[in-house]
């Protein structure tokens, strides 16, 4: 926090959405006071006690299930996760014990939670960020319950910026942009639901921005630069309308932009989108994506109980590889494991699943499961209506060895797909000239990349200043990944989160990065950026970028030779 000669006061946070807004502050309301132990329930009352809970839960769950039945896409997949916590069997035999032992089911609620709380947390790794979905839904039985309105987003009458310790991923899902015009947390990372979500709404966004904003009251007017992670009090009005407004510009400028991108001396760039079911593909297809460079299958697993067959997963892809008849599309097989178990795939608990059995380490011990699922996209391709001429490629994740990427090259070339691999670990990284011969293409999955290189937890918010794409070690791993495949003649692409920020886009262009797929909003603030400026300068960007000594500095660097040309 730093005070400027003026009234101004600026709190910086991690920028994540760029774009600028403007208006009175709105704090996400506090959550109630946890109950304590009251009176001990009569035995002959504690039946109807968990009853209650029961209906409670079916309350909260029949809410988010209509919210989810509205929503679409990652924000329908987050709804519904959450309905899937809430109906948590353990949880509820958990709750079930302390009303039987005599408890009030609001306190046998916070126990339960409190149990499964420390678990989590002792778990570390990507099952802590588990410990706000689970609060919530405590939260919003405990409200039921006690016959209060649920907790989460306040209600404004005016367009307000929203304050939070964390958003609930519920509440971020279902953001009113008409009243909420962007979003600051104290908490979470790059790659948080409230991140992502925040990028598919295309909402101004800065996260990590830590305890100093909790001076900033609410109604206070604020102005809010997603671009630089800014936050700044005490604004002359007219001064904070005309940035809104020249933000403005800029984004009509973006939703002008048609593509294909290219810098502006001609080196042409993908552009390609994230999605993660036929709705979220079509979407894209009346995008400026150009084709799909990362179709998570994983949605169709997650949401069923038991493995879907060979033809319902062929029917599902199939509508993907029809948003797109003639462009390119890449399917990612099941990532699942660690925060996205699968239950039928019968994974045992880990000590640290983040490190653990998943993405394509799940098959080396169930290879049908795999087969049934490259059957399956083998089959969506004589479904699907798409040209000859159209590229379909397949890759597995967390590939970390040459001879994974051997063995899953093989069984797609059985099947006449062609086969490509995530760079997501530093070992893959490393190894990718001696993994390329076998593969047609990498996708550099950034997101598990950094949190893999940097040693930190991606959805730790304390450590949001380790994941950050922009570490220079990050930026010298993909590097690596660039050089070996100019010299294997291998397309190298990037998929992670990494790829909507503007800025980092024309800086991964420098390293050789020959595609970039996001979420579908943010394609166009990329392809603008490509094109205010030549190769050689993206190549000089980059060069700054992977020798400075840190994020923050590989980003000032980069920014000022960008806009040196801009």
């Amino acid at each position: 926090m730093t005070d400027r000669p003026t009234t101004e006061t600026v709190y910086t946070g991690k920028p994540v959405v760029p774009g600028v807004a403007f208006g009175p502050a709105a704090w996400v309301t506090e959550r109630p006071p946890l109950p304590e132990p009251g009176e001990m329930v009569p035995e002959d009352r504690r039946e109807a006690e968990f009853e209650a809970f029961t209906r409670a839960v079916d309350v909260v769950c029949s809410r988010l299930e209509e919210r989810a039945a509205a929503a679409q896409g990652h924000a329908a997949e987050v709804l519904t996760a959450t309905v899937t916590i809430a109906r948590d069997r353990a949880w509820a035999r958990k709750v079930r014990t302390s009303v039987r032992g005599g408890q009030t089911n609001l306190y046998a609620v916070r126990q339960a939670t409190d149990d499964f709380v420390e678990l989590f947390l002792k778990a570390g790794g990507v099952m802590a960020e588990r410990v706000t979905d689970l609060c919530d839904v405590r939260d919003r039985v405990l409200a039921e319950l006690r016959g209060e309105p649920e907790p989460g987003i306040p209600d404004v009458d005016v367009p307000s910026v929203l304050f939070a310790d964390d958003l609930a991923p519920a509440d971020t899902a279902t953001l009113d942009t008409a009243l909420i015009h962007a979003v600051v947390t104290r908490k979470g990372g790059a790659t948080s639901h409230t991140a992502i979500i925040a990028r598919q709404l295309d909402l101004p966004c800065i996260v990590a921005a830590g305890h100093a904003v909790d001076a900033v009251a609410p109604g206070v007017p604020v102005l809010v630069d997603g671009g630089d992670g800014t936050v700044t009090t005490g604004v002359d009005p007219e001064v904070a309308v005309q940035k809104v407004e020249e933000s403005r510009r800029r984004a009509a400028a973006v939703a002008a932009w048609t593509g294909p991108a290219a810098t502006s001396d001609g080196y042409r760039v993908q552009l390609l989108a994230n999605v993660q079911d036929g709705h979220a593909a079509r979407e894209a297809a009346a995008s400026v994506a150009e084709g799909i460079g990362l179709f998570r299958t994983e949605l169709g697993f997650l949401s069923a109980t038991t493995e879907p067959t060979v033809d319902e997963q062929a029917d599902r892809y199939a509508e993907v590889l029809s948003a797109f008849p003639d462009g390119k599309v890449v399917i990612r097989t099941l990532d699942a494991g660690s925060d996205k178990p699968v239950p039928f795939v019968n994974a045992e608990e880990e000590e640290n699943p983040a490190l653990g059995v998943r993405g394509l380490r799940i098959a080396r011990n169930n290879r049908a499961l795999l087969e049934r699922q490259l059957d399956g996209v083998a089959e969506a391709l004589v479904r699907a209506d798409r040209s000859a001429d159209a590229q379909t490629w397949v890759m597995a994740p967390m590939v970390a060895t040459v001879a994974e990427a051997r063995w899953f090259a093989e069984l797609c070339r059985e099947r006449g797909l062609t086969p490509g691999a995530m760079v997501e670990v530093p070992a893959a990284a490393l190894m990718a000239e001696r993994m390329m011969p076998y593969l047609d293409f990498v996708s550099i999955g950034t997101n598990d990349l950094t949190q893999y290189t940097m040693a930190a937890d991606r959805l730790s918010p304390s450590l949001a200043h380790l994941t950050d794409p922009w570490q220079p070690a990050v930026l010298r791993l993909i590097h690596e990944t660039c050089r070996a495949g100019a010299s294997t003649g291998t397309a190298v692409g990037v998929c992670g989160e990494a790829a909507a920020d503007p800025a980092l886009g024309c800086v991964l262009t420098g390293l050789g990065v020959t595609s970039l797929s996001a979420a579908a909003p943010a394609l166009g603030a990329v392809g603008v950026a490509l094109g205010e400026v030549d190769f050689a300068t993206c190549r000089a960007a980059a060069a700054a970028a992977v020798n400075a000594d840190g994020a923050d500095e590989a980003r000032q660097a980069a920014a000022a030779i960008l806009a040196a040309q801009a």
